[in-house]
């Protein structure tokens, strides 16, 4: 059965009972009070499906309080198979496919989306690599090129990255990939994300840019390839690995979400990044550990809007 077709997608009650064992794994708890032994179920059928009480503090109160689906007037089964196609399209779903999928309005599905990508948001993640593990480390610029006007009189595009969006990527070889939206791609910078992100331990692997030469003295090893001369691999060197996240990334982008703000950007690496992460799972166990992610995060349609929480 594929949950397109699954009843969690589709009914409501099935829904509340799918998410309540993934975030109540260790037992009901209201997280408001803390309440975690006190509280019953109401049967009344008259109520919402999943409504409990708690006798410590007299209020009610489903498995969506202190998540991400708080006072959301979306029916948790949209919710689930949101979370389901975000997490089974390689390449991404748009806001505007969600909408006519879900049959939620297009504003809706937008916020939907970065809800979502911030429930996959990494909390507190430890730094890439360790002893004997290869990283490698690369760049790609987003957006349209700037253009000027030739003495002819027509435009021509302008050479350079200009006004593009640099984004950097840490990949581990059979590993983890982490991205990052960067202002330029000066050595203090990189050196900011960098070192926090990658053990010193680790092997880095990158091109001849002259601000990795300087930053890959202090890792255990460094090794470059040369893309001038056409050389992408040489015995140990390369990075074939963070070219090929790119070139989903980089379908992704164009081809389904085709424009990005830059306020956003970082939300939208995170979800390549995640999908990259869990790769190696089925599309179910994927949405199941995306939806786990819900627990202790709120995301107002005024915060992603504002560019508050991009």
């Amino acid at each position: 059965m594929t949950d397109l077709s699954n009843s969690i997608s589709h009914d409501e009650a099935r829904a509340h009972a799918h998410l309540e064992s993934l975030i109540w794994a260790n037992g009901r708890c209201y997280p408001n009070c803390g309440e975690a032994e006190r509280t019953s179920f109401v049967k009344d059928k008259s109520h919402r499906p999943g409504l409990y009480y708690c006798l410590s503090c007299k209020k009610q109160f489903t498995v969506t309080v202190g998540t991400l689906f708080e006072r959301s007037k979306v029916p948790l089964h949209k919710w689930v198979l949101a979370f389901h196609l975000m997490s089974a399209s390689k390449k991404g779903i748009s806001s505007h496919q969600l909408h006519r999928m879900l049959g939620v309005t297009y504003k809706t599905a937008w916020f939907m989306t970065h809800r979502i990508r911030e429930a996959i948001r990494e909390d507190n993640p430890g730094p890439l690599g360790g002893k004997g593990v290869r990283v490698e480390v690369d760049e790609t610029y987003l957006g349209k090129p700037d253009c000027v006007k030739a003495p002819d009189g027509r435009w021509q595009k302008k050479r350079g990255h200009g006004s593009k969006m640099a984004v950097l990527t840490l990949v581990e070889r059979d590993g983890k990939a982490r991205s990052f939206h960067i202002p330029n791609m000066r050595s203090t910078t990189l050196r900011q994300h960098i070192f926090p992100n990658v053990d010193r331990k680790s092997d880095l692997r990158t091109d001849q840019l002259k601000s990795y030469t300087t930053l890959g003295r202090e890792f255990a090893s460094h090794e470059t390839v040369n893309h001038n001369i056409g050389e992408y691999a040489r015995g140990d060197a390369g990075t074939q690995v963070v070219e090929n996240y790119y070139s989903i990334f980089k379908h992704g982008l164009i081809g389904v979400y085709q424009h990005i703000s830059a306020k956003h950007l970082k939300r939208y690496t995170c979800e390549f990044d995640y999908r990259y992460n869990f790769r190696h799972v089925t599309d179910s166990e994927r949405a199941q550990e995306a939806l786990k992610g819900i627990s202790g995060k709120r995301l107002t349609y005024r915060q992603v809007g504002a560019g508050q929480a991009a």
